[in-house]
């Protein structure tokens, strides 16, 4: 049985609550720079997961390594501190997850993992989506994951952990856990433990949501949405099924996306994640999971939903300065670095760039538009490593640690004697002989645009050879890139909460007051 903390307009009222009463202060704050007047839409884009090495091999292996991907050829460049904080303090978390760091640049603050919209202390903190909705700027959110997952809900949602996705509510994905193991009290503000797709379809937050996770919704969330005027692709159920199932359930399609033309628009293209691209080409013609439409499918068109969309009937463009703003994220990045599958991210990659080039040609044509690219977090410690060179950090003769220029720096190696291969953990090639076993430590092999023509990946003779260090998120700062009026703003190194206030100061031309 589905139980709900809160339910309808309470969440909507409190939720716009916070996003009005924030924008409001904020505007009062004396501009910034006449320069920021040019912006009209601001197009925030990131690759879930992607570090710079992510970037690098993407490269290598489509555009060659003397060769740009799109975002490389935006012209400002710089770098994103990424660490989040323990809960209910200050202190520093060096490796943050999703849902940290999506909060840091949509709020401003700094708080702990699994969290979504509130600080370390749990208090709500208004978002830059629910800041320029509420100041009259149209709103999109676009995600090859699930919509309710923790990048996207950042920005339309509170949540006091990243697992209360819905549909329904429990304890365990709602409630952190106390040290004893027992839950903490729930929180007079029902919201932060209302169910993230719930809120999402009543809080009217988002213009535009293109994504998946058709799963996390219900029937009368749909009826909830259309109330707002949404077109909703697809259906969400059968109000007289207790559950849904795939099969009461029907997921929109590309083909739905491409008719779509209304002011305010949802949908939701699998029931889970969509599917990975490499993946998709490889199915059948007739399978459900070719009707999806890409990243850049989806970015095409909220744009142009956004762009063409009509406030009050008799918006025009020439006389108002109100745009739109819209996160766009390449998700499946991060969720095939997760899994070490070297091939699946790369491509990945590749259909997170075709996405930044959409944004990149309207933002050309418009000239009004910021764009910037960047990640939450690198994850899985990529590497490039030379050819034919070990995998797993055994090399077979350690180098000697010796300064020939200057012995002051020569020490005791920490490990004196050679770690030869272990044949169990480096067997050779991954997406080769030996890609099934869990236990190989391999690189995978890529043919690059420079190897000759019958040079194939997974063999030795590919130039491109990847491994990870891990199966998780790493600390390292990712890169970012803009292009636009206010893009050399990002040009510099930064912490990913100061990007809130450059991205509020795009839009408003003005600085945020602190929550």
């Amino acid at each position: 049985m589905r139980r709900r903390p809160l339910k309808t307009l309470t969440v909507l009222a409190l939720a716009s609550a916070v996003a009005a009463g924030t924008a409001v202060t904020a505007n009062s704050a004396p501009q910034q720079s006449d320069s920021h007047q040019d912006v009209r839409n601001v197009i925030y884009l990131l690759g879930d997961g992607m570090g710079r090495t992510h970037v690098t091999a993407a490269r290598d292996r489509y555009a060659g390594a003397a060769g740009k991907l799109t975002m490389e050829t935006l012209p400002n460049t710089g770098a994103v501190a990424t660490y989040a904080v323990e809960k209910n303090s200050a202190k520093p978390a060096l490796v943050t997850d999703s849902a940290s760091s999506a909060t840091a640049w949509a709020s401003g603050v700094k708080t702990y993992n699994a969290a979504i919209g509130v600080d370390a202390y749990e208090k709500k903190v208004a978002t830059l989506m629910e800041q320029a909705h509420a100041a009259g700027f149209a709103t999109g959110n676009v995600s090859t994951a699930e919509i309710t997952d923790a990048t996207p809900a950042a920005q339309f949602s509170h949540a006091l952990l990243r697992g209360c996705q819905g549909p329904a509510y429990s304890d365990a994905a709602c409630l952190p856990k106390k040290d004893d193991g027992s839950y903490e009290q729930a929180p007079a503000d029902k919201t932060l433990i209302t169910p993230i797709a719930e809120q999402i379809a009543r809080n009217g937050t988002a213009d535009v949501i293109l994504g998946g996770g058709l799963a996390r919704f219900e029937p009368d969330d749909q009826k909830a949405l259309q109330a707002q005027g949404y077109q909703v692709l697809g259906s969400f159920g059968d109000p007289a099924l207790p559950a849904q199932t795939a099969a009461s359930q029907k997921v929109a399609t590309k083909s739905d996306l491409d008719k779509a033309g209304g002011k305010k628009v949802i949908g939701l293209f699998n029931r889970g994640n969509l599917t990975v691209e490499q993946n998709k080409a490889a199915l059948p013609a007739g399978a459900p999971q070719k009707q999806e439409p890409s990243l850049a499918d989806m970015t095409r068109k909220s744009i142009q939903l956004l762009n063409d969309r009509k406030q009050g009937g008799s918006y025009d463009r020439g006389k108002s300065k109100k745009g739109f703003y819209l996160q766009v994220e390449g998700a499946q990045i991060d969720k095939r670095s997760h899994a070490n599958d070297a091939a699946q991210t790369l491509a990945e990659v590749k259909a997170f760039d075709d996405a930044v080039k959409a944004a990149y040609e309207f933002a050309k044509k418009d000239g009004h538009t910021l764009v910037v690219v960047t990640a939450d977090h690198e994850c899985a410690g990529f590497n490039i490593i030379e050819k034919g060179s070990y995998t797993n950090a055994e090399a077979v003769a350690p180098p000697a640690n010796t300064d020939a220029g200057n012995t002051a720096n020569n020490s005791v190696p920490s490990r004196a004697a050679s770690g030869a291969k272990d044949p169990v953990r480096s067997s050779g090639i991954v997406n080769g002989a030996g890609s099934g076993d869990a236990k190989n430590f391999g690189p995978a092999t890529f043919r690059t645009p420079d190897d000759p023509a019958d040079v194939k990946d997974g063999s030795p003779e590919a130039s491109l050879w990847l491994t990870y260090l891990s199966g998780n998120h790493t600390g390292a700062d990712v890169p970012i890139f803009a292009y636009g009026p206010n893009g050399n703003a990002f040009a510099t190194s930064q912490i990913n909460t100061e990007l809130y206030g450059k991205l509020y100061r795009s839009l408003f031309g003005r600085s945020p007051q602190q929550h």
